[in-house]
């Protein structure tokens, strides 16, 4: 019968998980802020970039990114760099529309 190695995870101390926490909160209220906010045409965009950095902490840190192997970065750097291009691309429609205000 074959053995298979497997490797040694160490799980990640309660610390970094109730900072983490901690971290979405925040930015979760930040989110609720701004939404009450009139920022024009950057809401969206600040929207955006909120929720992107919150969806990087639940990627690094909930699915275990940091200890991850370097073709699960290449393949979750590849995921973030196609869909800025299709946000970029979708933004870039959206304001280019002559909206009547």
């Amino acid at each position: 019968m074959a053995t298979t190695e497997h490797s040694t995870h160490q799980p990640a101390p309660l610390s970094l998980y109730l900072a983490t926490f901690g971290m979405l909160m925040f930015l979760t209220i930040l989110t609720i802020f701004a939404g009450f906010q009139n920022f024009g045409m950057w809401s969206t965009p600040i929207a955006l970039g909120i929720a992107g950095v919150k969806a990087a902490l639940v990627v690094v840190i909930f699915m275990h990114g940091y200890s991850s192997s370097p073709l699960t970065w290449v393949i979750i750097l590849a995921s973030m760099f196609f869909m800025t291009i299709m946000l970029g691309l979708m933004l870039s429609d959206y304001m280019s529309r002559g909206w009547a205000m």
